[in-house]
């Protein structure tokens, strides 16, 4: 073979060898995923994206998530839309955020529709789960996880325990169906995402609030408050905040990474579930540590503010929002 002839090949070679490189660098998918809690600081929300991240990773197929915590790339409540618009892959997104889009979403944020953890987890895979997530699915998002989150109140000056100590106060609540209980109660609301929280009561914006247990110590809220009333045996407060997806981007995958998907996001559900019992726990150990008052909510407290829920919340999402009444018959026919 002459000097020409080697040349030739070896070019070839170089030719071969970058159209390899060129295909195996577009076979790697890059995902966005955005949520607004803080990232790599013990944020079970942001741990359960890093969860799927590193098992999408492990399944070597072609996929990679890139994060943006602390709403880097889209603001809370902005993260819906975004997903819809497939303008953002993946979100640890707080469902009841997108209420006003959909109204059926403000049953995830239900006073004392979801008793504990373990009732929280028997709905998943109830009739009423299976109606919430055709709404998603039909307005074009998946869920990879399912995950709620209890929570409770805090007060900036004095307790918030049952609906006597809520009159009067200015209250952010998460959500109509908690903003109208509070204003049954006798309390004006100040709407804002549980990002805004700490600066609210830092500023006497605030005189109370009620949030997830993970939030109340991700944000640092024990430095604002007096006391806190925690989920406890009653626990009036619980959200469902799953890990979602664009269907549009979604349904863009090969079948195989739509499987590594999934299977990450069940083990990003696994850890959450026991993760989220434990969040409870810590919330109080936190706020003890920082000299917060801890005050646990009674039978007679969860009582009379299911009540006030029943006269309010209850009566305007079965009144107000298609298919209100069978939504929450269903989710009390859970036990």
């Amino acid at each position: 073979m002459n000097k020409s002839s080697k040349l030739l090949l070896g070019l070839m070679g170089l030719a071969v060898a970058g159209t390899m490189a060129i295909g195996s660098a577009q076979a790697q998918t890059k995902l966005k995923a955005s949520h607004q809690w803080p990232g790599g600081k013990g944020d079970v929300r942001d741990e359960m994206v890093q969860i799927i991240a590193r098992e999408v990773e492990k399944a070597n197929v072609g996929l990679e998530i890139q994060i943006y915590p602390g709403g880097s790339l889209f603001k809370a409540k902005q993260q819906w839309d975004a997903m819809v618009k497939d303008q953002l892959d993946i979100s640890a997104f707080p469902l009841d955020y997108a209420s006003g889009r959909h109204p059926q979403f403000s049953s995830t944020l239900m006073p004392g529709l979801v008793k504990n953890h373990d009732h929280a987890k028997r709905l998943n895979d109830s009739p009423f789960m299976a109606d919430i997530k055709k709404i998603i699915n039909d307005a074009g998002v998946v869920v990879l996880s399912d995950a709620w989150l209890a929570g409770g109140f805090v007060g900036k000056d004095s307790c918030i325990a049952n609906p006597a100590d809520a009159q009067g106060k200015v209250m952010r609540a998460a959500g109509p169906a908690f903003e109208q209980m509070l204003a049954e109660a006798g309390a004006s609301i100040n709407a804002m995402p549980s990002s805004e929280l700490y600066t609210g009561l830092q500023t006497g914006v605030l005189d109370g609030a009620n949030t997830s247990s993970g939030s109340f110590v991700s944000y640092r809220i024990y430095e604002q408050v007096k006391c806190l009333t925690p989920p406890g045996d009653y626990a009036l407060w619980f959200m469902y905040e799953p890990i979602l997806m664009s269907k549009k981007s979604y349904d863009g995958l090969t079948a195989e990474q739509q499987k590594a998907l999934m299977d990450a996001g069940q083990v990003a559900e696994d850890f959450f579930f026991d993760a989220a019992k434990g969040l409870d726990n810590e919330l109080v150990e936190t706020y003890k540590k920082a000299g917060v008052e801890v005050r646990d909510m009674t039978q007679a407290d969860f009582d009379a503010w299911l009540a006030v829920a029943k006269k309010s919340s209850y009566k305007i999402f079965a009144e107000e929002v298609p298919g209100g009444a069978e939504l929450i018959e269903k989710a009390l026919a859970v036990q």
